[in-house]
């Protein structure tokens, strides 16, 4: 598994420093959960490394090349970024997919920009939404549409924030399979941004946890990483062959 994204000694803050981040690297088709408790710099931290927000120190690359050297239109063919915020102007879901491709136009979209997005709208079940207003659509309907819009830009790196924040399960379940699929079978190095434990247990390969000002990336995290993290007591139990994490209230902090 050849490296897509890597991160060496970022610093993370706006004057002073809120977190740091040794080292990370993600390899094709990778995915890495972020998880930390509110105000730990989540969102802060894919700011940074989308460029967004300028780092305090150390260097994020993708593709083996500092992000800092390059364009804004060059940096958006490597990297891709869903906030966890979008707005619903009355927008058609094929032109908000399409606007993914302006990293790649000219001075139109051309036939194979068209195609992307048409194939992009199959992948990920939105084509019979596609002539629907962003503002008509469920919260379930609108993420999808986020993704399709970052994976019509072509890039390889994927950094999403809470894309599933606010879903129902079904809902969830579903933006999360289409992520890991698309991850997997287009070779994606994805960065994604969770509150739900048991989730990011099952959705990534590996997680990043926020504490103290500090990341530790880990495989299979212990209880007691997860309750320095969130400050509350966690169990995490095999389910039929998946992980859940249960969450208890006493002894919190």
């Amino acid at each position: 598994m050849s490296a897509l994204f890597s991160v060496q000694g970022l610093v993370v803050g706006y004057r002073e420093p809120l977190l740091t981040l040794s080292e990370l690297t993600v390899g094709e088709g990778e995915i890495i959960a972020l998880l930390g408790a509110n105000g730990a710099g989540k969102s802060t931290l894919l700011r940074t490394l989308v460029g967004v927000q300028p780092a305090l120190g150390g260097v994020v690359s993708a593709g083996g090349e500092p992000l800092d050297g390059l364009g804004p239109r060059e940096r958006a063919r490597r990297v891709a970024w869903v906030p966890q915020h979008s707005p619903r102007p009355r927008q058609t879901v094929f032109d908000a997919v399409l606007l993914g491709r302006h990293p790649l136009l000219g001075w139109r979209p051309g036939e194979a920009d068209l195609q992307v997005v048409e194939e992009v709208l199959v992948r990920l079940e939105l084509d019979a939404l596609a002539l629907r207003t962003l503002d008509c659509l469920s919260g379930g309907e609108l993420q999808r549409v986020m993704l399709g819009r970052a994976l019509a830009q072509g890039a390889r790196v994927l950094l999403l924030d809470e894309p599933t924040s606010g879903l129902d399960p079904r809902q969830q379940a579903k933006v999360s399979l289409l992520l890991r699929r698309e991850a997997r079978e287009r070779g994606l190095a994805v960065v994604v941004a969770l509150h739900d434990i048991g989730l990011a247990l099952r959705l990534a390969d590996r997680l990043a946890l926020l504490a103290g000002g500090a990341v530790e990336v880990t495989g299979r995290p212990t209880e007691a990483q997860l309750e320095r993290v969130y400050g509350v007591p966690v169990e995490i139990l095999d389910v039929r062959g998946q992980q859940i994490a249960l969450i208890g209230a006493e002894g919190v902090r």
